[in-house]
């Protein structure tokens, strides 16, 4: 296994600004690393350039401790998968999984035969004659995913491979990737802007905004202590409530603060309580199964909340929203870095 120190990395493209300043990361050999981020801030980029298809302006690539800023690609001992699966339609499963091991050299019957070990690990023995066209969207990731076994590389990186997928379709394929990165034990960079899939799939998360690292940590940590404003709104699966710490009557008489408030750690009383908590007025509701997701107007603005689905209307009702102010995430509400708070 081999692990990747990204140092001090800057790209820029001829013309246009700098898209990656000064990025440094150490991937530890068999982590499972997702890169994210909004869209445009980097990542994909960050992601070719550790495997070579683009040089850095500036920085330092090593892999397993060698530098590779002027390496090949095909001499990196990377596998990729993409996006779009970039398949071979004119291929069976068997050939595309092993075409990678064809361009080396590899005589045809142990290609033939490390591919049918490939797809027996991901279930794809019965589609071995098929050709991509009669394969579902997942199985043509599965033989993306193939193709990259086959060569029995250390490194796996993966640009966006479940974004093409439907919803319940990708929830099925993270468990499968997850359970393929235990059985290889390769190190997996993997890059999505897809915050679910982060916090479900990573070892560790680097989340970049508009080519700066903001903050590279376990998915707890960077849940429970984001770096900054960004980073709390955009990690996690509802949208984190942001309002100033003197319009909120369980912080009185401090100033210069953002208090973060996730809605999972809000509580909606149809009545008003004996502890504080803010009279807001239901918008609209969103149906989740058990539970809404109430959209709420208030005197300290709109606030995102979850509550039981059964006792709830669906809009105009006036309830009273508490907070469990353990939980609360602090910002300086200049800088916007968290706070920590005695």
């Amino acid at each position: 296994m081999s692990g990747i120190e990204l140092t001090d990395i800057r790209k820029s493209y001829p013309g246009g600004p700098e898209v990656l300043h000064g990025v440094s990361l150490d991937m530890q050999a068999g982590e499972f690393i997702v890169i994210v981020g909004p869209s445009g801030c980097g990542k994909s980029t960050l992601l070719r350039l550790i495997a070579g298809l683009e040089k850095c302006d500036q920085g330092d690539i090593r892999i397993g401790g060698k530098r590779v800023n002027d390496v090949a690609p095909q001499d990196r001992d990377i596998a990729m998968i993409f996006q779009n699966y970039a398949l071979y339609p004119h291929m069976n499963v068997r050939q595309n999984i092993a075409f990678g091991l064809e361009l080396r050299g590899v005589a045809k019957s142990e290609r033939n035969t490390r591919a049918e070990e490939v797809a027996r690990t991901l279930k794809l023995d019965p589609y071995l004659d098929r050709k991509p066209g009669a394969l579902s969207g997942g199985q043509r990731q599965r033989v993306a995913m193939g193709r990259a076994m086959a060569r029995n590389s250390s490194i796996f990186l993966m640009d966006e491979p479940l974004s093409n997928l439907d919803n319940a379709l990708r929830v099925a394929m993270r468990s499968e990737i997850k359970e393929l990165h235990r059985q290889l034990g390769a190190t997996v960079v993997y890059v999505t802007h897809d915050q679910g899939e982060a916090l479900s799939l990573a070892d560790r998360i680097a989340v970049l905004k508009d080519g700066d690292l903001l903050q590279f940590d376990t998915p707890g940590t960077i849940y429970d202590r984001p770096a900054n404003r960004f980073v709390a709104g955009f990690l996690g699966m509802l949208p984190t409530n942001f309002l100033p710490i003197e319009s909120l009557p369980f912080w009185s008489g401090r100033t210069g603060l953002t208090v973060g408030m996730r809605p999972e750690h809000m509580k909606v009383h149809t009545s008003s309580p004996d502890v504080p908590a803010i009279p807001a007025r239901i918008v609209f509701s969103e149906m989740t199964g058990a539970n809404l997701v109430l959209h709420c107007e208030s005197d300290v603005g709109r606030l995102i909340v979850t509550a039981p689905r059964h006792g709830m209307t669906s809009g105009g009702e006036t309830v009273w929203i508490g907070y469990d102010t353990d939980q609360a995430i602090y910002f300086d509400a200049a800088s916007e870095s968290r706070v920590e708070m005695a």
